[in-house]
């Protein structure tokens, strides 16, 4: 299907937040209680209208582990939007944020919007951290802010598609050339939203990760990813 524009996000936070079930969530419609600990990145894509035009999400879901944050870096290349993820029964994962944020600032575009998702509201009698806490760090950090349930789907669909309306208010005025592309070897064309997986990237995440069989798993899932970024 034929599209005006194309974002990529890049979804990250700690692990456990509920970055894949969000992903889901939007992606499929679907809630899966037990899900398997992201391995390096996992790739998902929806198609979204906005002002009258179809636009492509290209969603990266990165792996939390510190383990894994050189490979993670690499995907912030040519991001549009950022969903910063905590668990709000978690205050671990809300006090790390801070280094998150510093960490997506230095390596994508500094147009990037990002919405920071407090998630798991469903779990409210579990909550550590207050929404007015995640509202003022917001508004600290010049972030769009939404509480959302990936069990519940509360919020999912508007967090998502929101981050691609401010995108586009962006492209509206002039501040995020979305249209910027370069031309790979093949002849191909690579928009400014795609990204392509480095021997750099491979490198690090071979001397992070010791366990072979994880390293196996590891670099299968960045070839899929690759495959389906490349349609084949």
């Amino acid at each position: 299907m034929a599209y005006a524009y194309l974002f990529k996000y890049i979804i990250i936070g700690d692990t456990g937040v509920g970055k894949s079930c969000l992903l889901l969530q939007f992606t499929d419609k679907r809630f899966q209680p037990v899900h398997d600990l992201t391995i390096g990145v996992e790739f998902g894509a929806r198609m979204i209208t906005i002002d009258g035009k179809q636009i492509k999400l290209q969603i990266w879901d990165t792996a939390g582990q510190e383990s894994f944050r050189s490979i993670t870096r690499s995907y912030y290349r040519g991001a549009a939007g950022a969903l910063l993820v905590y668990d709000i029964t978690r205050r671990d994962t809300f006090n790390h944020l801070t280094t998150w944020l510093e960490d997506a600032r230095q390596h994508s575009n500094s147009n990037m919007v990002i919405m920071l998702i407090g998630n798991k509201s469903d779990l409210e009698s579990r909550r550590e951290v207050k929404k007015e806490e995640g509202e003022a760090f917001a508004r600290e950090h010049g972030l769009i802010f939404m509480e959302t349930s990936a069990k519940t789907a509360s919020n999912v669909e508007e967090a998502f598609i929101n981050t691609a309306k401010e995108i586009y208010e962006k492209i509206q005025e002039g501040v995020f050339d979305i249209n910027n592309e370069k031309r790979l070897k093949n002849g191909r064309k690579l928009s400014c939203c795609y990204t392509t997986t480095t021997d750099a990237s491979i490198s690090a995440l071979r001397t992070q990760v010791k366990d072979r069989g994880l390293w196996r798993r590891s670099i299968y899932a960045v070839a899929r990813n690759q495959r389906q970024l490349n349609g084949t």
